[in-house]
């Protein structure tokens, strides 16, 4: 079974956290702010072929990102950049994450999307779809706008990594020789924990909260506001 990488990057708050967990959970979560690493996943069935779409994201701390960097960005199959469309900084900041993946090495290749999230606080909006989309197509991505908060948006959201999914499967298997002897998705997992928890311990951010999939005594869980 294939497995895709998919990283959710953008400034802390804008609600990567909430739309991953939207797509594979189909609810809106009511958990704390992302300090650290999330990863989740969702098996789908694409012509015929039954893939794996591991979606990843950090806080977006700059402290965390000069630490996670160089494992973060490793093994990628494709890049969803999140900005908040009633946050004109967050949007502004999409140029210096897109510097970081050419930074990184990411090929032009590697689909990218982009995500204006919160559209459901209409009073609120200061990033407008004309201006938006001006910055996606001098950047050859896509974009969407929704909010992972509205249960009304779901169909959406799910439409938007839908279409990601069916892109990666219709490509050519991109999984480096050591991912794929070692066992695929489950081997990928692994390596990245273990990456994680080393990096994170080495930069001393041990108070994180990882979702599901860290569960090493040196990690505790920290409550804090909602992503969204």
């Amino acid at each position: 079974m294939r497995t895709f990488k998919v990283i959710v990057i953008g400034d802390t708050n804008v609600g990567k956290t909430c739309l991953t967990f939207r797509f594979c959970n189909g609810s809106f979560p009511q958990t704390a702010a992302t300090i650290g690493v999330d990863f989740r996943e969702r098996k789908l069935s694409i012509g015929g072929e039954d893939i794996v779409l591991q979606l990843w994201d950090t806080a977006g701390q700059e402290r965390f990102r000069r630490s996670m960097v160089q494992h973060y960005y490793r093994n990628v199959h494709a890049v969803v950049l999140v900005y908040d469309v009633t946050r004109t900084s967050s949007f502004q900041s999409l140029r210096s994450w897109l510097v970081e993946c050419d930074r990184q090495g990411l090929s032009d290749a590697i689909p990218r999307l982009m995500i204006g999230n919160k559209c459901d606080e209409t009073d609120n909006i200061k990033v407008s779809t004309s201006t938006a989309q001006c910055f996606a197509d001098l950047h050859n991505m896509p974009l969407f706008e929704t909010s992972a908060k509205a249960d009304s948006e779901c169909d959406h959201i799910e439409s938007i990594f839908m279409t990601l999914a069916h892109k990666l499967q219709a490509s050519r298997p991109l999984m480096s020789a050591e991912v794929n002897s070692a066992g695929g998705g489950a081997a990928l997992e692994a390596i990245h924990r273990a990456e994680t928890t080393a990096a994170l311990q080495e930069s001393g951010l041990i108070d994180v909260r990882s979702g599901d999939w860290i569960n090493d005594p040196g990690f505790t869980e920290r409550q804090e506001s909602y992503c969204c």
